[in-house]
This record gives structure tokens, C-alpha cells and sequence, in this order.
């Protein structure tokens, strides 16, 4: 390591040193044994081993048990604006070759993925949707937002705004307080509106970036709706836990003969009955309002088979190890619902967003819920997150979204 770099030293033991040499970036405050100089919150500092062997550079969060974030591990690298820049033209690039034609929405920077540890931006179309986990992205968000406008339109992308959907619980965890608005890009005016529309896959959609969940829309399906429209011809198909229709909207799009949406919310029913009106299929479609836990027993104890396709795509039923087993009961539950509802032959689309429900688990889930209701399932397509949110081996919490489709014989 060169000499005289100036920056605080962060001595970790032998376990987060085999932890980081497996290529994760995190280091956990339990792993620290030794501070030499002082670093304020935010700032950068060097990562050694017990022997003084160079292992990265990080930037610190002093409230988080993520104590360190490597972001680099080229003890030659310069943390100027430089250096940013280098990382958003290189996560451009990979989205423009990963998605081609679709980088009019779509995720342009996916945290740890990107070199970001803390930070996503989406793209909505004309509106950057951007919201910050980590202490060290907030400090430095003055410099990388206007970094990633400039070069988006230098490539010839219309950005209107930056919208910060910094309302997120998950802020505490690192001394960061909730909020939401624009920010404020150099030398122009704020956008009158957070509301856009986008074009996913032939489907129309209204984005009110403001309001709607998450950073407005759930971009990470993209290609498992696709996936969907394509099984969809001709069926009669139920779409459980719709949010604003997009599973819905793609199998009508993609021929189904009737489309029924469920979700709990009347807000995103709502808005799924104001997406259908804009791509005009709403003749094809009924919503319901319905925990859909209580709908799909009530439509199993009317005898009736109405489905060729089911499609069950809710909302991460754990966010913590702890609670694991409550969401596996969860999961079994409508899915082994969904099954029961099925003629045989008839096709389940079946979801995960839970990093704590890993694959393997799910396929447990599966086959036990399988079991239970008397089927067997054909797999047809087991899928991921789309590329723009793409995951790193070494990082497993970049990994996340499971997505199968099969036949229930």
C-alpha cells in the first residue's frame, strides 16, 4: 500500500478479512478492532488486515452496524468527482447493452452492483427517482446526481428532474431522516410535477414518482410480465396482489381473454383501472378490492374453476431472518391456494421479492404446497430480477427477486 495516503485506518479481525476477500464490500462494526486517526461520518478510510496488508477503501457510517463501505480496492484510486463519474458512465453503459431499446425505464444505478453502496436512481421516463441508505451517498449526492443528469443527457436521454423518495424507515438505521421532493439540479427550476408516463413492454403506464410505492414502480419484473404476456393468450387469468396492474396489463395485452386484478388497496386498484382506461382494455378487465389471503379460500369454497392462469406476485413477506418462517407459511399458503383453484393444466406464476426467502427455500415452499393441494407442477420458466438490477456472486444481497412459471397438473 503506497505510504502517506491520509486516510483514517480501520484494522478488521481475520473473519471480516476472509469476509472482504471474498469480494463483499461491507464491514461490519463487530469485525473492527482498531481506528488509528479520526474519521467523521461519511468520510473515506482504509480497511487492513491484523498484519497491515491493504485490503480496500470504505466510507464510514458511524450509526449503522455497517461500519464500512468499500468502494474501492485500488489503493491508487482518487475519491474525486473523477471518480464518480467513471462509475455512472460505466453503469450506463451496462444498461444501455443489457436492455437496449428499454433504458427509457429502467434502473440506472443498483447500489453495491454499480459501486454505489446505498444508493438506487431509477428512470421513469423523463424523471430520476433516486433514494439513499447510506450515510456516505447522502453526503455525496450533491456531486453524483448532477454527475448522472449530465450524462444520461450528454447521450442524448430527456431528463426533466431528480425526485428524492427519501421516505423510507430504513434511514434511521444509518441517522438519516425521512423526506421526499425535488432535488434541486444547478442552475435550473424544479419540475412542476413528479407525475410521467411510461412504456413497458407495449404497456402504458402513469408513474406518480411522488407517491407511489417504493421509487414509484416496480421496474424489476420487466421481463417476467413479458414472460407472462406470452402465456396469456386466450386465458382467463387472475392476478393477485396487482399494485397498479402491470401483471394484469401485460397478460391482456398479450391476448387473455379476461384479466381479473386483486389487491388490498383501493388506491392501487385505482390506479390500475386508470392504467387499463390508458391502454384501452378495460373491457377486458374487472378489479376487485380483497385481501387476497380471504378471496382465494372464498373462491375455492364456491366449487368453481374459473383461472387458466394465476399469478401471485405480493409484496416481501419477510424483511429479516427473524421472520423467515412466519413468511414461508405465508408463501405455502397462497400458493397452495392458487394450486387448488387450477383445473389441472391449467399455469401458476409464482413470486418472491424476500432476499431472506432464497431459492431453495421457495422450491421447498413449492413442492410442500404442491404436495398439500394434490398437484404436480411442470416448471416452465424459472427467472430472476431483470439486468438492470444485476447481481453480484460475491454480494448475495444483490440477489433477491424469484420468479417461476408452471403448469399445475
Amino acid at each position: 500500500m503506497k505510504e502517506g495516503r491520509g486516510y483514517p485506518v480501520f484494522v478488521i479481525t481475520p473473519k471480516g478479512q476472509r469476509w472482504v476477500e471474498s469480494g463483499h464490500p461491507w464491514v461490519y462494526a463487530a469485525e473492527v478492532t482498531e481506528e488509528r486517526g479520526e474519521c467523521e461520518n461519511g468520510g473515506l478510510a482504509d480497511v487492513l488486515t491484523q498484519k497491515g496488508s491493504y485490503l480496500g477503501t470504505g466510507i464510514v457510517s458511524r450509526e449503522s452496524k455497517i461500519r464500512l463501505r468499500i468502494v474501492s480496492r485500488n489503493a491508487n484510486d482518487k475519491f474525486d468527482s473523477a471518480f464518480w463519474e467513471r462509475r455512472v458512465r460505466y453503469a450506463w453503459e451496462y444498461r444501455k447493452t443489457v436492455m437496449g431499446a428499454d433504458i427509457d425505464c429502467c434502473r440506472v444505478i443498483f447500489g453495491e452492483s454499480d459501486g454505489f453502496p446505498g444508493l438506487t436512481v431509477d428512470r421513469f421516463s423523463d424523471i430520476l427517482s433516486v433514494q439513499t441508505m447510506s450515510f456516505g451517498m447522502e453526503r455525496r449526492k450533491s456531486v453524483i446526481l448532477p454527475l448522472i443528469v449530465r450524462v444520461l443527457r450528454e447521450d442524448g436521454q430527456n431528463i426533466r428532474g431528480v425526485y428524492l423518495r427519501d421516505d423510507l424507515a430504513g434511514r434511521a438505521l444509518e441517522g438519516l431522516p425521512q423526506g421526499k421532493g425535488w432535488f434541486a439540479i444547478p442552475g435550473e427550476d424544479v419540475p412542476d410535477s413528479a407525475v410521467t408516463e411510461i412504456n413497458e413492454n407495449g404497456v402504458k403506464y402513469r408513474v406518480d414518482v411522488e407517491n407511489g410505492q417504493k421509487t414509484g414502480f416496480f421496474l424489476d419484473q420487466k421481463y417476467n410480465r413479458l414472460a407472462v404476456a406470452r402465456l396469456s393468450r386466450g386465458k382467463r387469468v387472475l392476478d393477485c396482489f396487482t399494485h397498479t396492474g402491470s401483471f394484469a396489463l401485460s397478460a391482456v395485452l398479450g391476448g387473455a381473454a379476461h384479466v381479473t386484478a386483486v389487491d388490498v388497496s383501493d388506491e392501487a386498484i385505482g390506479m390500475a383501472r386508470f392504467n387499463a382506461r390508458l391502454n384501452g382494455v378495460e373491457d377486458r378487465m374487472d378489479f376487485v378490492v380483497a385481501n387476497v389471503f380471504d378471496l382465494l379460500p372464498r373462491l375455492a369454497d364456491s366449487g368453481k374453476r374459473d383461472y387458466d392462469l394465476i399469478i401471485l406476485d405480493p409484496p416481501a413477506f419477510t424483511k429479516s431472518r427473524k421472520t423467515a418462517d412466519n413468511a414461508y407459511r405465508g408463501y405455502k399458503e397462497i400458493n397452495y391456494r392458487a394450486m387448488g383453484l387450477l383445473p389441472r393444466g391449467g399455469y401458476l406464476a409464482t413470486a418472491s421479492c424476500s432476499h431472506f426467502m432464497p431459492c431453495a427455500d421457495f422450491e421447498r415452499m413449492l413442492r410442500a404446497a404442491a404436495h398439500d393441494a394434490g398437484r404436480e407442477l411442470k416448471e416452465i420458466e424459472v427467472r430472476k430480477q431483470s439486468p438492470d438490477h444485476p447481481i453480484l456472486w460475491n454480494v448475495p444481497e444483490t440477489e433477491y427477486l424469484k420468479f417461476y412459471i408452471f403448469q399445475v397438473i
